[in-house]
């Protein structure tokens, strides 16, 4: 057909992908991601090279509609208003991460093995994924392991050697061959198997420190109304005076409904309510026209002992890209966060020191949470913190997604994570990703729970994507292998 179109076989592409997406949290139906990759390898194989193009990307295409679709929520918090802008979101998101599968087709169609070579490209999209244009690694082929044994291999080869697992057990099953099926399983069985030996390992010992996660659920549509403040920031404060007092507290992204920076008194009253407690705030920071996107420890007397300001910010959502060039080049403010409109990067990861036995915590606030080379910017912490404001994206899938990937990161780096969230998901993970502890969604509460222990620096800690980018290339040496012995 005319460039290449495949004609009915769009469809079952778009179905495919789709389907895939159901193995995506909150779901987690590992086997049809498997089921739906397999077949879908299957149809690029047998396709003519245009027509593979197209049915790759309307299979990413579908895949991340079905896992995007909470991008949507945002533009419902005001739907009136930016409602409309909803439908177009989803689409562009989902047309423009498709072209990733699209360029790993490009590459399987140079090879007699496209089934492999797809298999080893996508894993390199998904990859670059992380990285291109800042980045965004959100539903991963490999997310699809996180709730099972499986996400144990994160600790030796992250999150893209859980894509490359999930594509080459697809490839192997996409020709129906008795051989490469069993060995299919046999491979499963024995990332499953390493899994369950993992968690079966004991941890070290907690340390013996008590903190308390405070949960608001401050719904967003009412989370900056100025008549509704006082009644938020009251909560807030009657969940951190609750008695005994714990070694910390710690406040969800921006759950301070006011900027301390013109309020100074505020900082007396949280110390207070802490009752010799240091407090962990989520908080807006300004200085001068700009701000930042901040987490303050306030001590005991209400100062400032730390601040992080959040380094990878979301583009569009929390500062327009190129906004500062364009103010400097020709003047334009609307879209410039050094004019106030959009928050300030921060420095990069930080380690923050809250004293001899709270330790050294990295935080994490929201996005950045889903971005494992950031955990590699900093020396090794004592644990993990992540604190996000998930009211933005709805209740059925965003949050979970975005949990899912920072327990990830607990078991990449073998430590304990922290997570508190506006109105959820609000827990607590070992350093092995099991849940010790956490809120129900959407309640208002808090939940004082133990921070389990840390184990040592786990190969992927130590070495990133290392070990996965020389097993890519040990895989792609078979692959040219054969080229070469064909040619006259």
């Amino acid at each position: 057909m005319r460039f290449g179109w495949p004609g009915r076989r769009a469809i079952a592409a778009l179905a495919l992908g789709a389907v895939a997406a159901f193995g995506q949290a909150p779901v987690g139906a590992w086997y049809l991601t498997l089921l739906a990759m397999a077949a879908l390898i299957a149809l690029l194989c047998r396709a003519a090279p245009l027509a593979a193009l197209w049915l790759a990307w309307l299979a990413g295409a579908g895949y991340f509609a079905a896992a995007l679709n909470w991008i949507v929520q945002p533009f419902m918090v005001d739907a009136a208003k930016d409602g409309w802008m909803a439908p177009f979101a989803v689409l562009f998101m989902a047309c423009g991460m498709a072209l990733f599968w699209a360029a790993a087709a490009a590459v399987a169609l140079r090879f007699r093995n496209r089934a492999l070579a797809f298999a080893l490209a996508l894993t390199l999209a998904d990859l670059a994924r992380g990285y291109v244009l800042t980045g965004f690694p959100w539903a991963l082929l490999g997310h699809v392991w996180i709730d099972t044994p499986v996400a144990q291999l994160a600790a030796l080869v992250g999150p893209s050697g859980l894509s490359l697992l999930t594509l080459l057990l697809a490839a192997a099953l996409s020709g129906r061959k008795p051989l490469q099926v069993s060995l299919a399983a046999m491979a499963l069985a024995a990332a499953w198997g390493f899994g369950l030996w993992q968690l079966a390992q004991p941890v070290p010992p907690a340390p013996g420190i008590t903190l308390r996660l405070v949960q608001p659920n401050a719904a967003q549509q009412a989370k900056w109304d100025p008549d509704l403040a006082a009644q938020f920031f009251n909560r807030l404060l009657a969940f951190t005076a609750v008695k005994p007092a714990p070694d910390l507290v710690i406040w969800p992204e921006t759950a301070l409904p006011y900027l301390l920076d013109y309020h100074p008194e505020l900082a007396g009253m949280i110390a207070t309510a802490g009752g010799g407690a240091p407090v962990a705030v989520g908080m807006q920071r300004v200085e001068g026209d700009r701000y930042w996107n901040s987490l303050a420890i306030l001590t005991a007397d209400g100062r400032q002992a730390a601040v992080y300001d959040k380094h990878h910010l979301v583009p569009f959502g929390e500062y327009i890209p190129f906004g500062d060039t364009l103010f400097d080049w020709m003047n334009i403010s609307a879209f410039a966060s050094k004019s106030g409109n959009g928050y300030t990067a921060g420095l990069g990861p930080q380690l923050l020191d809250l004293g001899p036995k709270l330790g050294h915590v990295l935080p994490l606030i929201c996005y950045e949470a889903v971005f494992p080379q950031d955990l590699r910017g900093t020396a090794r912490p004592d644990w993990l913190l992540q604190v996000t404001n998930d009211a933005w994206f709805g209740r059925l899938t965003g949050p979970f997604q975005h949990a899912a990937q920072a327990r990830l990161r607990a078991i990449e780096q073998g430590l304990p994570l922290v997570r508190v969230a506006n109105t959820g998901v609000t827990a607590v993970y070992d350093a092995r990703g099991r849940e010790t502890a956490s809120l129900p969604f959407e309640v208002a509460a808090y939940l004082d729970a133990a921070l389990p222990g840390a184990l040592p620096a786990t190969p992927y800690a130590r070495f990133g994507e290392g070990p996965l980018l020389v097993l890519l290339a040990c895989l792609a040496l078979a692959l040219i292998a054969p080229l070469r012995r064909h040619r006259p």
